[in-house]
């Protein structure tokens, strides 16, 4: 069976002033009781403007997430909504919300192939699109599935939300952004009408796949871009390797790792001096660009633990 124990945070001004140290604006736990490989899991982030974007379960301004299991599965994932359609009058987390709402509930009525987290995304995207009142909007996603049985991760991902992968403090395995161009990730899209041509809209199918084992003690990052284009691979691999120390299963230690993570993060978005891989991106694009990216915060952290 396992058990979840959701932390609401109610005032994030007051997690600014305190730090992250002992504070999780929303955080959820996932524990196993079952011998085979199981993921604990916790999440932390930020909304970019913390005054007034969505900061409860399951969202963080215009990214969403979700953590849950069916059976012999683990599930978890995140989305960004593209903050452009703001400028249209449309809510962009409305379409990133559904998009994980869905997958979450698809996952809990076993309605899923443990096999295919591509199949997942899916069928939620094509529900999306079946929805009597049309959620308009873009978004990036990213979904990974733990087989207990076979202690195998499957993961797919479109666009530039992704996954790292850290063992014995190196990365193993990690996704590739899925760009049309710079600063143009692949997404998932319902425009409105008459509106199709002009907007980029990929299909569920085109989301880039992967499988591989996972072993005790494997760190999982599941994030949003905010995380990494903000925070160097090298620092995030320096995170994961303190949440990897010691007994496999630490929550406490685990969500301490994620609050820093996505602490970092925000911090280094709204640095404008700061050389971020942002910025280098940029640069490598022929654009001359500095500071990092103000953007929603995401992290979802998971380890597999026995």
């Amino acid at each position: 069976m396992m058990h979840s124990i959701f932390w609401p945070g109610r005032v994030l001004s007051r997690a600014i002033r305190n730090g992250l140290s002992s504070f999780s604006n929303a955080a959820e736990l996932n524990v196993s009781t079952k011998k085979h490989p199981y993921l604990v899991s916790v999440v932390c982030g930020f909304p970019k403007d913390i005054a007034n974007g969505r900061s409860h379960k399951g969202q963080f301004g215009d990214d969403a997430w979700f953590s849950t299991n069916f059976n012999n599965a683990d599930v978890i994932g995140v989305a960004d909504g593209v903050g452009g359609w703001r400028a249209y009058g449309i809510d962009p987390g409305e379409f990133s919300s559904y998009l994980m709402r869905t997958c979450e509930r698809l996952v809990r009525m076993g309605h899923f192939k443990m096999s295919e987290p591509g199949d997942l995304l899916a069928k939620s995207y094509y529900e999306l699109l079946e929805h009597k009142k049309p959620i308009l909007g873009s978004s990036t996603a990213c979904v990974m599935i733990l087989d207990r049985n076979e202690s195998i991760m499957r993961a797919a991902n479109i666009g530039d939300s992704g996954f790292m992968v850290v063992r014995g403090g190196r990365v193993v395995h990690r996704s590739h952004e899925q760009q049309h161009y710079f600063n143009t990730p692949y997404q998932l899209s319902l425009p409105p009408p008459g509106h199709d041509r002009n907007v980029l809209s990929d299909r569920p199918e085109s989301a880039e796949t992967a499988e591989f084992k996972v072993e005790c003690g494997d760190v999982i990052l599941v994030a949003t871009d905010g995380v990494f284009d903000n925070v160097p691979e090298p620092v995030l691999v320096a995170e994961m390797r303190r949440a990897g120390e010691g007994a496999a299963g630490d929550g406490v230690k685990l969500q301490g790792v994620a609050n820093s993570i996505a602490w970092m993060a925000r911090n280094l978005s709204f640095d404008g001096c700061y050389m971020s891989p942002f910025a280098k991106s940029a640069r490598q694009n022929g654009i001359d660009a500095i500071g990092g990216k103000p953007d929603d915060i995401t992290v979802l952290l998971a380890i597999v633990a026995l």
